[in-house]
């Protein structure tokens, strides 16, 4: 809903979240909006930062290599290592690539110019989280077999018979429905929270600015707003952690069910 007064305008939720084409406008077949760049940059970039890093490889690391060896790092330490253990590692390149794409496509929400991250469109964390889905799936299938993956996943040990029949049915859609649902939605829903409340200090502190009666507090929603760009990048970061760790703890699961 537009509200404008005293120079105070809040655009409609449409416009912050339908871009239209800036790229092939009008085809027919194919058109490249801000949110499609977006995805190919979280692309791009992780491919052009380890290429760097292994073209300027060091016995001892310095700038981008320092910064690819400690994301590596980061993810087989913290990720593999406390979700998986060593069997995981196998599954390193999948979730390095799903932590820097979550991430690359978060953290346009403060770049200049861009100002808006790829995952607050339901499209992407959606797919992802189906892609998630599958590889867990397929995971306790082949190492478990098809029928015993059923089973251990909707009859945990030690549950009396009496309970059974609703705990088979709660685990039933906790794992194959609520899991890759929540995925979706929690990154979704962290983003466009922050992404709106850049915009609303932005256009606050736009708002103030331009009118000389309200000159004495525009430094207020400027500060917050800085705050909250800083706070923003943390949450970029960290949305592309929890959204790593916790599909490295289904495919854990998939793998040891007796964990």
């Amino acid at each position: 809903m537009k509200f404008q007064a005293m120079g105070l305008y809040f655009p409609d939720i449409e416009h912050l979240l339908n871009w239209p084409g800036v790229l092939f406008e009008g085809s027919k077949y194919f058109e490249l909006n801000k949110v499609g760049i977006i995805y190919l940059w979280a692309m791009i970039a992780p491919l052009i930062l380890f290429t760097l890093a292994i073209r300027k490889s060091k016995l001892v690391p310095t700038g981008v290599q320092t910064i690819a060896e400690s994301s590596v790092d980061f993810v087989r330490e913290n990720v593999v290592m406390q979700t998986i253990g060593p069997d995981g590692m196998k599954f390193m390149p999948f979730l390095m690539s799903l932590f820097f794409f979550i991430f690359f496509s978060n953290i346009t929400e403060v770049i200049p110019f861009i100002q808006f991250p790829g995952n607050a469109r339901m499209a992407a964390p959606a797919m992802l989280a189906l892609v998630v889905w599958v590889v867990f799936n397929a995971v306790g299938i082949k190492s478990q077999g098809f029928f015993k993956y059923f089973k251990n996943t909707i009859i945990p040990p030690g549950v009396p018979a009496a309970l059974l029949p609703l705990v088979a049915v709660i685990e039933f859609v906790s794992t194959f429905f609520v899991r890759p649902f929540s995925l979706a939605v929690r990154l979704f829903a962290n983003m466009l929270a922050g992404h709106l409340l850049l915009v609303t200090f932005a256009v606050l502190s736009a708002a103030l600015w331009d009118t000389s009666p309200l000159i004495s507090i525009v430094w207020a929603p400027f500060v917050v707003l800085i705050g909250l760009t800083g706070f923003e990048i943390l949450v970029a970061f960290l949305q592309a952690f929890i959204f790593t760790i916790l599909t490295a703890v289904y495919i854990g699961g998939a793998l040891h069910p007796e964990h």
